[in-house]
């Protein structure tokens, strides 16, 4: 049986769906210009608003809404980019050399995981990171380079190693 708080909160769920799912659908059909894609994450902002933690009555649905929407629309358009990425650099790979669909799949899920790893670290320390991983420049040509401090490097690294690490013991978790 069904305690009364949970009572209220599935009745307040599905009053905020009832009133409220028309009008987020036809909002992300405009932005997205596809029904299937609008569909989805409209399905996708109420599982959020399902699992949210606490429960606390929103005062503001529409603009509650919109703001989880919004957050899931930069991640796809994020994640679109990774994988037409990965698409072209796959075209470079001879049939032979190519990974398999699996494969392919696990490094998208990868590289998504490195781009909100990567989306999580201050601009500087991103900086700090990717020159030191893609233009393989030690501490003190970083430092040379944007005009800080070879400790500063070595503690902007330090901060996203860690980030790496718990992306990597994330991963293995999946």
């Amino acid at each position: 049986m069904l305690t009364a708080e949970k009572q209220n909160s599935g009745q307040e769920m599905h009053t905020l769906y009832h009133d409220h799912h028309g009008w987020l659908y036809r909002w992300l059909r405009k932005k997205l210009d596809c029904s299937v894609l609008a569909a989805d994450l409209v399905h996708d902002v109420f599982v959020r608003l399902l699992t949210r933690p606490g429960d606390p009555a929103i005062r503001e649905p529409r603009a509650y809404m919109c703001r989880i929407a919004q957050g899931l629309l930069v991640d796809f358009w994020r994640r679109r980019e990774l994988e037409r990425a990965w698409l072209d650099t796959l075209a470079l790979f001879t049939a032979a050399e190519a990974p398999s669909a699996e494969e392919q799949a696990q490094i998208i899920e990868m590289l998504a995981l490195i781009d909100a790893m990567l989306q999580q670290l201050s601009p500087r320390v991103r900086e700090v990171f990717l020159l030191a991983q893609f233009e393989e420049l030690t501490c003190p040509q970083i430092a040379a380079r944007l005009g800080i401090s070879r400790a500063t490097v070595e503690r902007d690294l330090a901060k996203a190693l860690q980030q790496c690490y718990k992306v990597r013991f994330a991963a293995d978790t999946v």
